[in-house]
């Protein structure tokens, strides 16, 4: 049984503590997208990475805990790669904007495919991970919209941001067995991307001429 513990462990600050704590996760990663997760000990990991239960124990509570570092790490690196979309010369359609967003979240989770695969087949990918990044990936969303939008007077930006991040991440997710099912996974973006990016255009057209067609009542 492993100790009990109220907290995540803290990280390790010797280069050889940390060279551990980042094999456990490599090994974990690999056993999980090859067996499954329900399928894959604690016990089989420390094996695996050659130590001792023990030791696994020292950085890590239990296997949920490895699961949800792993699944952060997921959203760390696609909150990363949209945060730097802040910082880039903006000058695209809102179509071209959405491709973009859900290519990067494509990027990070077909590189780490087999792991995505065994946490949705778990269901653990939406049970940790999303409270805490949901909100501060939309917020990136956010803040990328109106810089591709500019003013957006009557548009309700945050609803707006909302549905782009969920639709858009939900086919980046499918993405990973895309290829598997026979579907191409180029042209399902390009088609989400086209779907997302016409109702963007037309609901900030229909509130640019909302005021218009008020003043004709």
């Amino acid at each position: 049984m492993p100790p009990q513990a109220d907290k995540q462990r803290k990280r390790p600050k010797q280069d050889r503590a940390r060279e551990t704590r980042t094999r456990i996760l490599t090994v974990s990663a690999q056993l999980f997208g090859t067996r499954g997760i329900s399928n894959t000990s604690t016990n089989r990991i420390a094996a695996e990475a050659g130590m001792s239960i023990g030791t696994l124990y020292r950085y890590f509570t239990d296997r949920d805990e490895i699961v949800k570092e792993l699944t952060d790490s997921l959203f760390l690196q696609v909150e990363e790669r949209y945060a730097k979309l802040l910082t880039a010369a903006v000058d695209k359609t809102p179509r071209d904007a959405v491709a973009e967003v859900i290519h990067i979240a494509v990027e990070v989770l077909v590189s780490n495919g087999p792991l995505v695969r065994a946490l949705v087949a778990d269901l653990q990918f939406y049970g940790s991970g999303i409270p805490e990044f949901e909100p501060r990936l939309r917020m990136i969303i956010k803040l990328y919209l109106i810089q591709i939008l500019g003013p957006t007077n009557g548009v309700d930006i945050d609803t707006m941001a909302f549905i782009f991040l969920n639709t858009g991440f939900a086919t980046a997710l499918r993405s990973v067995e895309m290829e598997e099912q026979g579907l191409d996974r180029d042209v399902v973006i390009a088609k989400t991307a086209d779907m997302i990016g016409s109702w963007i255009t037309t609901v900030t057209q229909e509130s640019a001429n909302q005021p218009a067609a008020d003043q004709l009542r």
